[in-house]
């Protein structure tokens, strides 16, 4: 089974996730504040992170992109949270975090939601960046029809990352320049990706949601934080 890191500042909840983990069958290692969970996530990698964001001295989210700038964040990282709101959510979800759950946490999401994040396959920042930027490619080109018909999974983003794509002689891959930092041209990729599927799918967000491989309210969040405006979605849904 596998190894989960539970980084949390309230007894009651380690002990509970603890218990909980232990009768699954999986190693459990616990952590009370950041420090803590620093040290355990350098003598070895956990299969998956419980994080939780609201702690005394560091907060989840800031732990969350140490692990990020340092290259440590190889493993899936669910966050857990009673008091966050959607944006602080979408911000740990941006910075590679695979999940959220909110406080009190039921037991069937707590089990569902850890069995997802183990059957994702570990995929370093630097594949999913490839990954992307070779679909933008496609995509903006229209050179593969099939290419642009497919989610952006993460088997998709280690099929092409093993490609070892070479960006083109200048600095624009389509319309994204590559002069500019990661997260904005991966921002500038995820508006071109979303903007393809909602006019594909006639913004229905249902089978956007089942080609893209995102829940509705994952889905409805990224959009959000992307800024494809809800209102102009609406009216074209109407407009079909």
């Amino acid at each position: 089974m596998a190894r989960i890191l539970v980084v949390d500042d309230e007894i009651g909840i380690r002990e509970l996730l603890s218990e909980i983990l232990y009768d699954e069958g999986h190693t459990v290692e616990l952590a009370e504040n950041a420090a803590q969970a620093r040290a355990a996530r350098l003598r070895a990698r956990p299969d998956l992170v419980l994080l939780d964001i609201w702690m005394p001295d560091t907060d989840g989210v800031s732990l969350l992109k140490e692990w990020s700038s340092q290259g440590l964040l190889d493993m899936p990282v669910i966050m857990m949270s009673g008091h966050a709101t959607v944006d602080t959510a979408v911000e740990a979800t941006r910075i590679g975090a695979v999940d959220f759950l909110e406080k009190p946490i039921t037991l069937q999401k707590l089990l569902k939601t850890i069995a997802a994040g183990l059957a994702r396959p570990v995929v370093t920042p630097a594949a999913v960046a490839a990954a992307r930027m070779e679909q933008a490619d496609s995509l903006i080109s229209g050179q593969s029809q099939a290419v642009r018909a497919q989610p952006l999974t993460t088997s998709a983003m280690e099929d092409v990352a093993a490609e070892a794509m070479q960006p083109a002689n200048n600095s624009l891959l389509g319309s994204i320049s590559l002069d500019q930092p990661l997260r904005d041209a991966r921002d500038e990729f995820e508006r071109i990706y979303f903007e393809y599927h909602l006019g594909r799918e006639n913004h229905s967000m249902t089978r956007v949601s089942e080609k893209t491989g995102l829940e509705r309210t994952h889905l409805y969040r990224k959009l959000k934080q992307l800024g494809i405006d809800s209102s102009r979605r609406k009216q074209s849904s109407s407009n079909s």
